[in-house]
């Protein structure tokens, strides 16, 4: 597989929206993660080829590799490389055209516009001309994937999105510190005021009947308050927990516009 190389920092469910897309549009594509990810809808995730090796979501696969070399045998093979490297170590070895931080971190864990000649930060934590060259918009609503040259994208507003009516009501949430102990999964039908899981003892119950969309792995240690599950009210549309989010691909077609739209700025002035 011959294309520019973009390299996106964390393999999440937004994440992985814009995975599908520079994938699609010819790009090689390094994933970027820690090793032991926490994301909660781990059924669109690229990043759980770190915990099975190998991950397959909308027609594509990613692969864990380790060296510079098995990332190169992945793209030859028409796969996306995964390698965990929270550090970036790999920007350096393999000199991407882009830098993508994908993390939602809310905050800038490394980011700036010397990594790569093309840099982009999504969602808040990033200033657009400092810490990269574009921010992407991550909040829903009218300016959800909008590109920001100069400044920042939305504060965090702390809500869940609206579905159905329920916002709040539809996050799990640890009642403690420990590890989280649950003999759901994804996908599953769930009632109101059911056990869905325990923490050191103490339950999470979910608020709202409906299916299971996203859970944390069962025996991972979290902390009170940290979020451990997602529940959809629509309990008809099962599918939804096992493809990309409209979120996601509106966000990884910015990205993609974003990437494009610099890369011809930089051959007009080359």
């Amino acid at each position: 597989m011959q294309g520019d190389i973009v390299i996106i920092r964390g393999g999440g469910d937004v994440a992985s929206g814009v995975i599908q897309k520079m994938h699609r549009a010819g790009f090689r594509v390094l994933i970027l993660e820690i090793k032991q990810p926490t994301s909660i809808r781990r059924t669109v995730c690229f990043s759980e080829a770190v915990y099975l090796g190998m991950m397959k979501l909308e027609g594509l696969t990613s692969i864990l590799v380790k060296s510079e070399e098995e990332v190169f045998e992945a793209w030859n093979s028409n796969l996306i490389p995964v390698v965990i490297d929270p550090d970036g170590n790999f920007i350096k070895k393999v000199n991407p055209l882009a830098v993508i931080d994908a993390i939602i971190a809310k905050k800038n864990l490394g980011m700036n516009k010397d990594l790569a000649p093309i840099t982009i930060g999504i969602g808040p934590g990033f200033k657009a001309g400092k810490d990269v060259d574009i921010v992407i918009e991550s909040n829903r609503g009218h300016n959800l994937g909008r590109l920001i040259f100069q400044g920042f994208a939305d504060n965090n507003t702390g809500n869940p999105g609206n579905i159905d009516g329920y916002t709040t009501e539809r996050v799990l949430y640890s009642p403690a510190n420990g590890i989280f102990v649950t003999e759901h999964n994804i996908g599953d039908i769930v009632i109101k005021n059911e056990v869905i899981a325990t923490v050191n003892g103490e339950v999470v119950i979910s608020k709202i009947d409906g299916i299971l969309r996203g859970l944390i792995r069962n025996g991972t240690l979290v902390t009170n308050g940290f979020k451990v599950g997602d529940v959809d009210p629509r309990k008809d549309q099962l599918e939804n927990c096992f493809t990309i989010s409209d979120k996601a691909r509106v966000i990884g077609g910015a990205v993609l516009e974003a990437i494009m739209m610099r890369k011809n700025e930089i051959l007009i002035n080359a």
